[in-house]
């Protein structure tokens, strides 16, 4: 990983850790090299971190796929490629801690996939969304069509890549793209102040949103309801949940919108 200060910058701030995207002069274009460095950050997540923020350098989150760097490839070749990106948003999505996105200008393509794979999206008013695949005469292959329809519905998805249409950073507040909007330079701030309070959830609280919730999602209602329960009843028998609980009793704890 010889490149990958010159494509990641790395820091970690108490219980935060903040990975910071470092090619501006590339639009944050995704190569193999900083995927890869991705995962090799997201696979060794310092012990004590408990929540990340993902951010980028310069005027934009990632244009995508940088294709300057795309080769031919045979079907197989193809294939494993597709899977090299899956297997790495995977790591982003399902790993040890929950990860915040910081967007700002295109997140566009690949740069799509990978924030549809973080957590919570924070975007900033300059930024916009596309997928420019159909245009290129290509298909998405880094999970988006997995994981957008389950963010904006399977028609708004395929909408954006039959027509190449840009949507706003408004148009995709309400349409499910970001949970938080802000004004331009205010980002980082906003993912910090977030990750701040994910980090102050209990641990299995967070491992259940992660890990759980996503398969409930994906179940049948009956089989859907089983893991709740199930997950409900692990959670509420930790040590750290029992406290909690007696902390709320005896008014040792905020009440909801205090």
């Amino acid at each position: 990983m010889a490149d990958q200060p010159k494509l990641l910058n790395v820091e970690q701030q108490d219980d935060l850790l903040l990975i910071q995207l470092t090619r501006p002069q590339k639009r944050n274009a995704i190569n193999d090299t900083l995927l890869l460095s991705l995962e090799a950050v997201f696979s060794t997540i310092p012990d004590g971190v408990k929540c990340v923020v993902l951010y980028a350098e310069g005027q934009h989150f990632s244009a995508g796929l940088d294709l300057s760097e795309l080769q031919e490839r045979d079907v197989i070749e193809g294939l494993h490629h597709s899977r090299m990106w899956h297997r790495v948003l995977d790591r982003i999505q399902f790993g040890t801690v929950p990860v915040v996105a910081v967007l700002k200008g295109a997140c566009v393509g690949g740069g799509l996939e990978i924030a549809a794979a973080c957590h919570i999206r924070v975007a900033e008013q300059t930024t916009f969304y596309a997928l420019p695949e159909g245009q290129r005469g290509i298909f998405v292959g880094g999970g988006a069509s997995v994981r957008l329809p389950k963010l904006i519905g399977m028609a708004r998805m395929a909408d954006m890549m039959f027509t190449g249409r840009v949507i706003s950073a408004d148009e995709g507040i309400w349409m499910g793209l970001s949970q938080y909007l802000v004004l331009e330079e205010q980002g980082l701030k906003k993912g910090i102040e977030l990750a701040k309070k994910i980090a102050l959830n209990a641990p299995m609280t967070n491992y259940a949103l992660m890990h759980v919730l996503p398969r409930i999602a994906d179940s049948t209602q009956s089989e859907g309801l089983l893991l709740e329960s199930l997950m409900a009843t692990i959670a509420q028998s930790s040590p750290e949940a029992k406290q909690r609980l007696r902390d709320f009793l005896e008014g040792r704890a905020k009440k909801v919108g205090e």
